[in-house]
């Protein structure tokens, strides 16, 4: 059997297995040819799923183009080892070793290999790109991509009556969908996601220093002098963690 399309998936591994350094990275991920003599199969895998376009000069009216550039920024510099990226993905080896393959009518080098893993290549004979997350901004993106929900767009057609009522809540359920997989996961009770080991985010404050929120006629000595208000989720997870830490010892 074999997959033709697979949908975004994220791994986070445990801390002892997390990918921490270039020569981890080229373990997990390859974006170079493989050699044709000695593993002919992942050759065609990589000619068949994993090179990009061509486009450029090679074929400008590609659908990656935009602005007269490629918006995935291919062809890649080549580059003789992997290193860290600045706020993005590593920058993975691509040595110029003439290695080549042709690709819709053009002979492509490494430059032009999306990243991938060769044994879920070989797997599942299928385009994955696979990515190693070694930046804050490009974990944040990931997060933010999961959880933003459907796509949606709102719209509204007036005239220039200035007087014209908007209702922004309204507004915002009218533009709610669910689709039907969505629909089916729910009405299971399947869990939409999860993170373990789960995490709450505290308030910082400086002591003494904690937000606090009364009635506009409550009493100002009464409210300085609450015990509830003197405590907050800051303060007392550290007196959880010193009890916690004072009966181990």
């Amino acid at each position: 059997m074999r997959y033709r399309y697979l949908n975004s998936i994220t791994l986070v591994q445990e801390f002892e297995y997390t990918l921490l350094t270039p020569e981890a990275y080229d373990r997990m991920v390859c974006a170079e040819l493989p050699y044709k003599n000695e593993d002919p199969y992942l050759y065609s895998l990589v000619v068949r799923h994993m090179m990009h376009g061509p486009c450029g000069e090679l074929n400008p009216e590609s659908v990656c183009m935009k602005d007269e550039r490629c918006k995935n920024h291919y062809p890649k510099n080549f580059s003789k080892y992997t290193v860290h990226g600045k706020g993005t993905y590593p920058v993975y080896r691509r040595r110029d070793d003439k290695r080549q393959a042709k690709v819709r009518g053009n002979m492509l080098k490494n430059q032009w290999v999306i990243p991938y893993n060769p044994t879920f290549l070989a797997e599942f004979d299928c385009h994955i790109n696979v990515e190693v997350c070694c930046d804050i901004k490009a974990i944040k993106y990931l997060y933010k991509y999961i959880h933003k929900g459907h796509d949606k767009v709102m719209f509204r057609i007036a005239s220039d009556n200035q007087g014209a009522e908007i209702d922004e809540i309204s507004d915002y359920q009218n533009a709610g969908w669910v689709s039907p997989v969505e629909a089916a996961w729910r009405l299971f009770a399947f869990p939409l996601y999860g993170m373990y080991p789960s995490f709450l985010q505290l308030q910082v404050h400086l002591p003494n220093f904690q937000t606090i929120q009364f009635e506009y006629d409550a009493d100002l000595n009464d409210t300085m002098q609450s015990e509830r208000f003197k405590r907050t989720m800051l303060t007392e997870f550290f007196s959880f963690d010193a009890t916690k830490f004072c009966r181990m010892l």
